[in-house]
């Protein structure tokens, strides 16, 4: 669900918009191995604007062509705030869908892509160069499919590195080490250096794929990322929990002292 105001601006574009609502749920089914299939879609619009209506349908049926995703229902209504809600629904071979409980002790962690662009875009508005990873975010549902028997446990990047990879430590009861340097970020933050920790560590709606795989995958998915010609980062390792301190998730900086981190947000949006 996207409500205006919370996850997006009033005023936001409507083609960028319509992309986005549809986007974000097919990264869910990424972050599963689930190949997209249904969709349903429900507005709660305050007036019938046809403008608005005709840019929101152009990006989201854009979108849907591209992974071949048809509109089976939904509905509409009037309401206070622009509010979209979508449900997406994909299938996937029994036995492989990936899940967050499956990350094990030795694991290496590995996150698609870059991360902070969005919330570096949403604290900088005026930064076109990151812009489009803030308003037009590109589900990996390819890779996602693709790493169905590579990967061990997955999650999408919605709410911020920390707080999404805590989840799949909490669900696969394990800790992790993570060395900040790996993380791949956005050239952009060479000029905004006092707000880059934040973005990358907690900053949500990046919409990349956050997975744990064994060690003995690792030619493999470098092999898949160049294929994909998709940036596949190796970030750090799954720790039991005893190894891993009290903290479930460390992060180190380049000296290996940890680095003070919060959990993510609900979407990092105005609000």
């Amino acid at each position: 669900m996207l409500i205006e105001g919370r996850h997006f601006l009033p005023g936001a574009d409507p083609e960028s918009l319509g992309h986005k609502a549809l986007a974000v749920n097919l990264s869910d089914l990424a972050a599963m191995g689930a190949a997209p299939r249904w969709v349903m879609l429900a507005l709660a619009l305050p007036a019938a604007d046809e403008r608005w209506l005709a840019g929101f349908a152009q990006g989201f049926f854009a979108l849907a062509e591209r992974y071949g995703v048809d509109l089976v229902g939904g509905d509409t209504t009037r309401g206070p705030l622009l509010t979209i809600c979508v449900t997406a629904l994909g299938e996937v071979p029994s036995g492989v869908a990936l899940y967050r409980a499956g990350a094990r002790p030795g694991d290496d962690i590995w996150v698609s892509g870059e991360l902070g662009g969005a919330a570096l875009a949403l604290a900088r508005p005026e930064l076109a160069a990151v812009a489009a990873r803030l308003h037009r975010p590109e589900p990996r549902v390819e890779l996602g499919e693709r790493l169905r028997g590579l990967a061990r446990a997955a999650i999408d990047v919605s709410d911020g590195l920390a707080g999404d990879l805590g989840h799949i430590l909490e669900r696969s009861q394990v800790g992790a080490v993570v060395e900040y340097g790996r993380i791949p970020r956005p050239a952009a933050f060479e000029k905004f250096r006092e707000i880059e920790r934040d973005c990358v560590l907690s900053g949500g709606d990046d919409y990349e794929l956050l997975f744990t795989a064994a060690q003995p995958q690792r030619h493999e998915i470098e092999a898949l990322g160049l294929e994909l010609k998709i940036a596949l980062t190796r970030i750090g390792a799954i720790q039991s929990n005893a190894s891993a301190g009290a903290a479930k998730l460390v992060v180190l900086d380049a000296a290996g002292k940890p680095v003070a981190h919060r959990g993510g947000f609900d979407h990092f949006a105005s609000g």
